[in-house]
């Protein structure tokens, strides 16, 4: 919270400041207004002066028009400084979740991100426009007709300040409650999110498996939690505005009742009396907005506090330049794992002692068991996470000491469940990168995508999102070329191919043979087929390297590599390659 204040508002202070003396000119106005009103029922139009009761009555139409002007203007300004300075946090919230270290990103969870990035930013912006508006306003009506009503009637005052501390009280100890539901209730939502969004991703599946009622249950349990909240933090702030009313309206009783008296003893005015209640209607009102307001701020602290975790996150850029403790070796190889094991929970093994080199041009394929630690090597390889030992070479630098964007440029990468963006299928190839059109086409050649492309209306044709207009091999297709145009160093294909048939696949290895036999290639795959023609196999079992080398040494001296070839290919095949 204290960040939105000090940071993200500081660029507005001036224009907040203007904004406050053209609010509190127009605030003015609306004050003045009963006071005016009960000179003219008491003194003015008594007096029977014509020009006078008109005079006064043009003062009190000017104030009208000037209260309602300055307050359109003061809440023009408002309106600006809230969309813009949220535009900056939520720009920025954008900026700091592209950076996110993968560790963090796991434990903040992407729906919760997703979440802090709509619902929350909206909640700031809600708390920042209400507060120049209402936060300047209610408190100077508050105090103002207090003000007033001590200077027109001192003894009917003091009703209104022994309601006044009740009034304190139910507000500060309705706000110290909601803080804390409000903050679960943005916690549950969180959940809410993540379920919908993997029940809509996985909706062909929910239907296949006939998993419909199972879904459904599971969303009427995540959906009652959020309604459970819900409710909590709805009822303890709608404590607020009732308990409020029933103060504020015996003390109004009160004031009738004392008024009618002092009338009838001649005490009072009749005008005064009536300016009284106007002002005690104004307060009533201040008190209320004052009570929405802090409503509305206690949403927005929790959902502030949701968004300053997220900016003081680790980011990537923390992982830049570690100091290498020891002197770099200088390797013909191109690629090396040194001994490398690693964890994501810090408390298993999701890979041990890993070793291999990979030469300029040479092709490393893994296979190995779903949760083997294939992909994790991946991971690795493009610094999402650090190892927890070992070193990572590249060209005998440590990956540690290299600019991410350094690293990775020399990449090009296809992973699992990779994404088609709505674009076209050039814009899905070129990913904002400096490739031409020609690039493209020839990358999608490449790929083996050039014949659906053209069958689609070509390479400016329109994707829908996530690809939902294309088959799983076209998609794997279209993620290939995107790889391959840049002309990587270095190509993952992370389970590229797995919805390709076998003669697409075999024709997409005979062009990476041919066309990129300097680029090297580190190939994960289900199928023994896609790697057993590669320089080098590794086979992972539980996160070790069970095996290493090629096909013909691995039929002879891994006896899983075997157990895979054989029940994939047969016996014959297997021996034969």
């Amino acid at each position: 919270m204290k960040r939105i204040i000090t940071y993200y508002l500081k660029p507005y202070y001036l224009r907040m400041t203007v904004g406050f003396f053209i609010k509190f000119s127009g605030t003015l106005m609306d004050l003045f207004l009963p006071w005016t009103l009960a000179r003219m029922i008491d003194v003015v139009i008594p007096s029977g002066k014509k020009e006078e009761i008109f005079l006064w009555g043009i003062f009190m139409f000017v104030c009208s028009v000037l209260a309602v002007t300055l307050s359109i203007i003061a809440n023009r300004m408002a309106a600006r400084v809230a969309s813009d300075s949220i535009f900056t946090i939520r720009e920025d919230l954008f900026r700091k979740v592209m950076v996110l270290s993968n560790r963090q990103a796991d434990e903040i969870t992407r729906p919760s991100l997703i979440s802090r990035l709509t619902s929350d930013t909206y909640h700031v912006h809600q708390m920042i426009g209400r507060i120049q508006r209402l936060g300047v306003r209610a408190p100077i009506l508050l105090v103002g007709g207090i003000i007033m009503t001590l200077l027109l009637d001192p003894a009917l005052a003091c009703i209104l300040l022994a309601v006044l501390p009740l009034l304190t009280v139910v507000v500060i100890t309705v706000s110290g409650k909601s803080i804390p539901l409000f903050t679960q209730l943005q916690e549950n939502m969180d959940g809410f999110v993540r379920l919908i969004r993997e029940d809509i991703a996985g909706i062909r599946v929910i239907k296949a498996l006939s998993k419909e009622d199972y879904e459904r249950n599971r969303f009427d349990k995540s959906n009652r939690d959020v309604v459970d909240w819900e409710k909590r933090a709805t009822i303890t702030t709608a404590i607020t505005n009732p308990a409020m009313n029933l103060f504020l309206n015996m003390g109004l009783v009160c004031v009738v009742v004392a008024g009618a008296y002092r009338v009838n003893e001649g005490l009072s005015k009749v005008g005064t009396i009536l300016a009284f209640m106007t002002y005690f209607t104004i307060i009533l009102n201040a008190l209320m907005s004052i009570s929405r307001m802090f409503v509305i701020v206690s949403k927005a602290a929790a959902s502030a506090d949701r968004i300053d975790r997220v900016l003081e996150s680790e980011d990537e850029t923390s992982f830049q330049f570690v100091p290498v403790l020891e002197e770099e070796k200088k390797e013909d190889s191109l690629l090396e794992f040194d001994h490398i094991s690693f964890s994501y929970d810090g408390t298993g093994n999701h890979l041990r002692d890993i070793t291999f080199q990979l030469g300029k041009g040479e092709t490393l394929g893994i296979i190995g068991a779903t949760g083997s630690g294939k992909s994790t090597v991946v991971n690795l390889l493009m610094r999402y996470y650090d190892p927890d030992e070992g070193v990572i070479r590249m060209n005998g630098r440590d990956i540690r000491t290299m600019n991410l964007k350094e690293l990775r440029s020399r990449f090009g990468t296809v992973f699992q469940n990779d994404v088609i963006f709505e674009e076209s299928i050039l814009e899905n190839i070129r990913m904002g990168r400096n490739i031409s059109e020609q690039e493209a086409v020839v990358a999608a050649g490449f790929a083996r995508a050039l014949d659906f492309i053209g069958e689609k209306g070509g390479i400016l044709e329109s994707l829908n999102i996530r690809g939902a207009n294309l088959s799983g091999g076209q998609k794997q297709r279209i993620l290939i070329a995107r790889a391959l145009a840049a002309h990587p160093e270095i190509l993952i294909l992370d389970d590229s191919s797995s919805a390709l048939d076998y003669k697409t696949d075999s024709l997409l290895r005979k062009e990476l043979r041919e066309n990129f036999s300097h680029t090297t290639c580190i190939l994960i795959a289900q199928r023994v087929s896609s790697v057993m023609n590669l320089n080098q196999i590794m086979v992972l079992e539980e996160g070790a390297a069970i095996g290493m080398g090629t096909h013909e040494e691995l039929m002879k001296t891994c006896e899983g590599y075997r157990e895979i070839v054989i029940s994939q290919m047969g016996a014959e095949r297997g021996e034969n390659g």
